[in-house]
């Protein structure tokens, strides 16, 4: 069946406030998960949401915890999310560097002790909004084994960057290996085999049975290149932000396990350096200039923009088994998903 984003973003508040999670938080939570099912990341959507009410359950989520800022200077800040929502986390995380971009011109936070935040170019929007250069970098449970190796040891670690313009969306929201590891989950719910090229097995064998690919590694996109830019990655969000590298990453993937992992947020306010008019001005006329070069040339971005039309028309999907997790999850909390999609 298909829902609208009301009705996501309804079903996910009703379920977590009756969970005695903060309405402000609640509300952000449900905010960046419709934007992942909105942009077309359904891995990252409410095909999630089930691993968040494990986390509450198991307590690797606290629910009525608050961020602190262990260190500051101007331009920069390190936040210990205390294990609450990472949508959360993440979210006042760009506020703050935001509001040190317009201060000094660039604002750095690295975070640890935090949570899964859903899709990475939510955040990136937030500073998209202010006018300014979005950046988000995240390690995440071992996923990825090296060049030449079976053992996977780098996590799928995305990266989005998001740019303004006055004429275009200018985002790209990718993980460093060849798939997202929620593809790969919401694959083996689906009953569906994933592309070859993507994953190894356990024996380092290449296999397009998603259960085997979670047993084995995930490859990086690109070869070597995305290995490296993986690599980077890992100490970005990890060593720099008091955050845990490698294979003591835990709690992105097992929401039953303490979530260990790192994000680094970059914020840069272009007026600093240019009038913020003229440089939109020259983002357009860049857009302009590639999407001229020859025929239904895209640029980053324009991808989500054309899943946020469909999505918006045709609604958002919710398949059979997805709907049974969250129907089982809204009778434990008292919520009466039939009545409330049928009404």
């Amino acid at each position: 069946m298909n829902i609208t984003a009301k009705q996501e973003r309804s079903i996910i508040m009703e379920i977590l406030t009756r969970m005695n999670v903060k309405m402000e938080h609640a509300e952000i939570v449900a905010d960046v998960t419709v934007d992942a099912n909105l942009k077309g990341f359904t891995s990252h959507g409410i095909g999630r949401f089930p691993q968040y009410i494990k986390g509450l359950k198991a307590g690797t989520i606290v629910p009525d915890a608050e961020i602190e800022i262990e260190k500051e200077t101007p331009a920069m800040a390190l936040i210990n999310g205390n294990h609450i929502f990472g949508h959360v986390v993440t979210y006042n995380g760009m506020e703050i560097a935001i509001e040190k971009a317009r201060n000094t011109g660039i604002g750095i936070v690295g975070i640890h002790d935090s949570n899964h935040f859903g899709v990475t170019g939510y955040y990136t929007d937030m500073a998209i909004m202010q006018d300014m250069i979005g950046l988000v970098v995240a390690n995440t449970e071992p996923a990825v084994a090296p060049i030449g190796g079976k053992e996977p040891i780098l996590g799928t670690n995305p990266i989005a960057i998001g740019i303004p313009s006055n004429k275009n969306y200018v985002s790209v929201d990718m993980a460093t290996s060849a798939s997202a590891r929620g593809k790969l989950l919401e694959a083996v719910r689906k009953n569906q085999k994933i592309p070859e090229n993507v994953a190894l097995d356990a024996e380092g064998n290449p296999t397009t049975d998603p259960e085997e690919a979670l047993k084995g590694s995930i490859l990086p996109f690109g070869a070597y290149k995305g290995y490296a830019l993986s690599f980077m990655i890992e100490i970005l969000s990890g060593p720099l932000v008091r955050a845990a590298y490698g294979k003591a990453v835990t709690g992105t993937a097992n929401p039953e396990e303490k979530c260990t992992k790192g994000d680094l947020i970059i914020v840069i306010d272009p007026s600093k350096f240019v009038d913020i008019e003229e440089f939109k001005g020259d983002v357009d006329d860049f857009v302009e200039e590639i999407k001229n070069s020859g025929e239904n040339i895209s640029i980053p971005g324009d991808m989500e923009v054309r899943n946020i039309k469909k999505s918006n028309k045709e609604g958002l999907p919710l398949d059979d088994k997805l709907y049974i997790q969250i129907k089982e999850i809204s009778d434990e909390v008292s919520f009466d998903l039939e009545s409330f999609l049928s009404s």
